[in-house]
């Protein structure tokens, strides 16, 4: 199989971080493309490694394919000058430490920025660079709560902290696109550029919808709001499984979810003539909906529904999505062979570039892996510049 190239092959990037933030954003670009080297401690390296006990945890697996391992004491500076040879040779440097800890560390952008004056240097803080809370420590939970996340996903009656490290997530996406962006920059002007963003700017405007209600209304929409302001249900059938419908605005789904359930009554009952009634009835309308659902199975209610066109899915778990017949059409499962580690399993990226889907993966290196070949390689290259 050919080695896949992608539309930033000859992009190096130099990564310095940990956990999810940076070590996501760099994989995104792994994944199309760039070449990554991965800059860990001697002593353990990225400490999402030994989540399990082991050095090779899922955690760690999951946001490091496609990348090399070098070890650099960057208090050592034998190793801190091997650093800066990688950045001199780089078009992308990306860390998620406080300020305070890249300046310690010798990797803050006007130190680095100096050293390559084409550098794309990009910064990622938990609470933003400046201000009251900018040195406070942030993960992924902290983040979703200063921003209002949680206030739209946690159950009021029974707060609980449930689902995916979303924030680290989606900093890691929105600082690829800012990377992306800078890349384009410096191609019309030929200067380095310098991108930053925090975990809590990042979800502030990932919520620009929900803000967006509040500006206009005032009320904060809270855990249920987009819920009937989208039309959206989540209803449990007979068989005890779960089935999601979103009707959203048009009176057709509308009109269709109740042919299927037999509940053309409500179609002229006061509380649901307009869409506006309907959500200032959600409650109602769900406990009308939960009523019938419950008389049959999903595989019945799927379809009923799908016969009419009416936008809905099965709430699957991960082993059932990794079973579904969409997800094998797409192939959305890649596998590695790691030599040592054995078999990686992960998802492909979900971009096709000019009819190209990538669907092979290098796995994740071990720590410090490549270190002896890429140290040879840039002591080539200083002799080379003699």
């Amino acid at each position: 199989m050919s080695e896949y190239v992608g539309p930033l092959a000859g992009i190096r990037v130099v990564e310095q971080g940990t956990f999810i933030t940076g070590p996501f954003a760099s994989m995104l670009l792994a994944d199309m493309g760039a070449e990554v080297i991965k800059v860990e401690r001697p002593d353990g390296g990225d400490p999402f490694r030994h989540h399990d006990g082991t050095s090779y945890a899922s955690t760690y697996r999951s946001v490091n394919r496609n990348k090399r391992s070098i070890t650099i004491d960057n208090h050592e500076p034998a190793d801190r000058e091997i650093l800066y040879d990688l950045v001199r040779s780089a078009d992308v440097f990306v860390h998620n430490f406080r300020s305070d800890a890249a300046v310690r560390m010798g990797i803050d952008a006007q130190t680095l920025m100096d050293l390559n004056p084409r550098l794309v240097y990009c910064g990622i803080s938990g609470l933003g660079k400046t201000g009251p809370y900018a040195n406070r420590p942030s993960y992924d939970t902290v983040a979703q709560s200063l921003s209002g996340m949680l206030s739209t996903t946690l159950d009021p009656n029974h707060p609980r902290i449930a689902g995916p490290a979303a924030a680290d997530a989606i900093t890691g996406l929105y600082a690829a696109q800012g990377i992306l962006a800078a890349l384009y920059q410096r191609e019309q002007d030929g200067r380095g550029h310098l991108v930053e963003l925090s975990m809590f700017e990042s979800m502030v405007h990932f919520l620009i919808e929900p803000f967006g209600s509040y500006f206009a209304y005032g009320t904060p929409p809270g855990p249920y709001g987009r819920a009937a302001s989208s039309q959206s249900y989540a209803l449990v059938c007979s068989d005890g499984k779960v089935l999601a419908v979103h009707l959203s605005s048009p009176v057709k789904f509308w009109l269709a979810i109740l042919e299927a359930t037999g509940l053309q009554r409500l179609a002229t009952d006061e509380r649901f003539l307009q869409f506006t009634d309907r959500l200032k009835n959600y409650e109602q309308l769900l406990e009308e909906f939960r009523a019938v659902f419950a008389t049959n199975t999903r595989d019945y209610w799927l379809a009923e529904l799908g016969s009419r066109d009416v936008p809905c899915a099965p709430v699957l778990d991960l082993a059932e999505v990794t079973t579904d017949e969409q997800f094998l059409h797409l192939g959305l499962e890649v596998v590695a062979e790691h030599p040592v580690e054995g078999r990686v399993r992960s998802i492909r990226p979900p971009h096709t570039f000019d009819g190209v889907t990538r669907t092979t993966m290098v796995a994740p290196p071990q720590l410090g892996e490549q270190s002896d070949e890429i140290r040879q390689s840039l002591a080539a290259e200083r002799l080379s510049r003699g």
